[in-house]
């Protein structure tokens, strides 16, 4: 009779210690799922090995993840696209080997990064603020390989356009800044915004749980079924930083940024390898036609099924193309022209 009451007691026990994290849960997830998604993303981190740094300069503060150290292979350097962050990466991080230098950063003004002024959004802007800090943390001690999706792949583009030297291959995601002939779903969203004046809502800017569904349906092809409590929690995190997300969206489809990596293109001297989803809705696909033909000695690789989100809706297919491009260059560049 003693043994089984202590055998309840351990039951009532392990239940009630079970309960607290369990009830946490609950209660996060229904009353405050933003707090639930930092977690979610601080977790991930960890347990991928990324470490979160700062790097100071003049007053001006970079925050980026980073894994591992610089070796034989280039470290990698990774720029996300509008409104996002350096845990974009994290799903394709995760199929990339751990002895790989990588370093993802938060582009300006985004995330842990500094604010100032829309002289740093530009694309121009950015790029010079990307290069400050390569320099502070002195990731061009020797030719890296650089990795840029959407904005960010106009960025990483232009980047390499002009700081040449710094660069030893790149790979270009959905990059924005190129003219291409085909209209996407997004273009007539812009061309909306620009005749009602910017007082529309901007797509790539959501404020209730339903525009960020929409906002997934434009810059995603698979359909991802999200409870509306994360919904609720993505648009909680994003809403502080709207305003910000204004100013950076009017300074990258403005005049001087909207092409700017079309007009770079020509003064790309490094190895280049351009990733597309067939059924982007943002930036046509298209556009790696055009990238192909100022550059005709560069690798294209177009994927089935696949949107604007290609780091979401691939990871582990992004990945291993990112891997086997810098192989080849490296080993082709060594001589043994090798095929993996």
């Amino acid at each position: 009779m003693a043994a089984d009451l202590e055998v309840v007691n351990l039951f009532i026990i392990a239940g009630g210690t079970l309960a607290i994290p369990i009830l946490a849960f609950v209660a996060s997830f229904l009353l405050w799922p933003s707090a639930l998604i930092k977690v979610y993303y601080w977790y991930w981190r960890r347990t991928l090995g990324l470490q979160v740094r700062y790097a100071d300069c003049g007053g001006y503060r970079f925050c980026y993840a980073c894994r591992g150290k610089p070796g034989m292979r280039p470290s990698i350097l990774m720029l996300h696209g509008f409104s996002a962050h350096k845990d974009t990466w994290l799903s394709v991080v995760k199929y990339l080997p751990k002895h790989l230098h990588i370093v993802c950063v938060d582009m300006p003004g985004h995330e842990g990064t500094t604010r100032t002024n829309t002289e740093d959004y530009s694309i121009q802007g950015q790029v010079k603020r990307i290069h400050q800090f390569v320099e502070t943390i002195r990731l061009n001690r020797k030719p890296f390989h650089v990795v840029g999706t959407s904005m960010g792949g106009n960025v990483a583009g232009v980047y390499a356009a002009c700081y040449q030297k710094e660069i030893c291959s790149m790979t270009l995601i959905c990059p924005d800044g190129i003219r291409h002939p085909c209209e996407t779903k997004f273009d007539n969203h812009l061309q909306d915004l620009e005749h009602s004046n910017y007082t529309l809502n901007i797509p790539l800017i959501p404020t209730t749980p339903e525009e960020m569904e929409d906002m997934f349906r434009l810059c995603s092809h698979v359909r991802f079924k999200i409870p509306q409590q994360i919904l609720q929690g993505l648009v909680d995190v994003r809403q502080p930083h709207n305003t910000f997300y204004e100013e950076v969206f009017m300074e990258i489809v403005g005049e001087p940024s909207r092409y700017a990596l079309q007009e770079h293109l020509h003064l790309i001297t490094a190895p280049l390898q351009v990733i597309w989803g067939k059924k982007d809705q943002v930036v046509d696909v298209s556009g790696a036609a055009v990238i192909a033909e100022v550059l005709p000695g560069c690798r294209v690789d177009l994927l089935e099924n696949c949107g604007h989100s290609v780091v979401m809706e691939r990871p582990c297919r992004t990945a291993k193309l990112i891997l086997e491009f810098i192989i080849l260059q490296q080993d082709t560049r060594g001589g043994t022209k090798k095929s993996y």
